[in-house]
């Protein structure tokens, strides 16, 4: 079940995704981090923020739309507050996801990071509005996510540790996207970030969500996930982590065969806060059944029929 990201080796490739795992220590006596690859911590910003107003999560057909904003307690207290604990945690692969406004405050975090022992690897979020450039949202320009991810990976080879980029889907060409990040040197992509929708309550004509808009994630995004994993693993030659509604062991198969390196699961752990455990086990179960000796050899297979 063993298999390598970005020069780091997890267990197993079923890691818990950003925002849905709090910091980790919160799943300390729930989950069993042996048997998971790692896991994501929450959006890591240079100050604390309090996120936006309620109601922020509801419930939609086949999965449910979220505008948090970020909510977190900044990247200072995270490494005083809860890296000592994380570090006693056996088992616990850390990954941490990073985000800012500005390229500057996103280096900013890394720079704190990296005087941190105890982290594998970051997630830089390029799904954040650029506010320096009139608000345009890094992980849409081109530009934009070439100039972030340069930075944040010059910033983070200091200390040795691979960044990975996690990109969103509100692109017309993800395949751009998966190159501009690998043009920068990222040595990893993760795909896919929820798809900005709405909710409206036909009764009162207002939007179910306080912040108007929001995220749409869980099993109503996989196939056009599974799609963009796809594409991208197509356009690059570094690993590529997909996302996007994973609920069991076979979805997780079918991001594999798109061509993902491994998986992370986010939305199912509202359902059930020990999914990501149950689907690698799971994820064990079908590979023994389905005579794969290496989950990795499942990377890439799928057989695409022409006629």
């Amino acid at each position: 079940m063993r298999v390598t990201l970005a020069g780091v080796e997890l267990r197993s490739p079923v890691i818990a995704a950003s925002g849905t795992f709090g910091y980790g220590v919160e799943f300390e006596e729930i989950v069993s981090l042996d048997r998971i690859g790692a896991f994501v911590t929450k959006g890591l910003s240079k100050e604390s923020m309090a996120g936006n107003s309620s109601p922020r999560i509801i419930e939609t057909a086949a999965g449910m739309m979220n505008s948090i904003g970020l909510q977190n307690i900044g990247v200072r207290a995270f490494v005083a507050e809860k890296m000592p604990k994380l570090r006693s945690m056996k088992g616990a692969v850390v990954i941490a996801n990073v985000f800012g406004y500005t390229i500057e405050d996103c280096v900013e975090v890394i720079q704190v990071l990296n005087d941190a022992p105890g982290i594998a690897m970051y997630e830089l979020n390029a799904s954040c509005p650029n506010t320096s450039h009139g608000g345009m949202v890094f992980g849409t320009d081109p530009d934009a996510l070439y100039r972030l991810s340069l930075a944040c990976r010059t910033e983070a080879e200091k200390v040795g540790r691979p960044l990975m980029v996690k990109l969103s889907p509100n692109v017309t060409d993800i395949r751009l996207m998966a190159k501009v990040s690998a043009d920068a040197g990222v040595q990893a992509i993760s795909l896919v970030n929820t798809f900005v929708a709405l909710a409206i309550d036909v009764e009162t004509r207002k939007s179910r969500i306080a912040n108007f808009t929001g995220g749409l994630s869980g099993p109503a995004i996989k196939p056009i996930a599974v799609r963009m994993v796809y594409e991208a693993a197509q356009e690059v030659k570094i690993p590529v982590v997909g996302m996007g509604g994973i609920v069991n062991a076979e979805d997780a198969v079918e991001f594999l065969l798109a061509g993902a390196t491994a998986v992370e699961v986010g939305t199912a752990s509202y359902a059930d806060p020990r999914a990501v455990e149950h689907i690698a086990v799971g994820l064990r179960r079908w590979c023994s059944g389905h005579d794969v000796a290496k989950v990795a050899e499942l990377t890439g297979a799928v057989v695409r029929v022409t006629s």
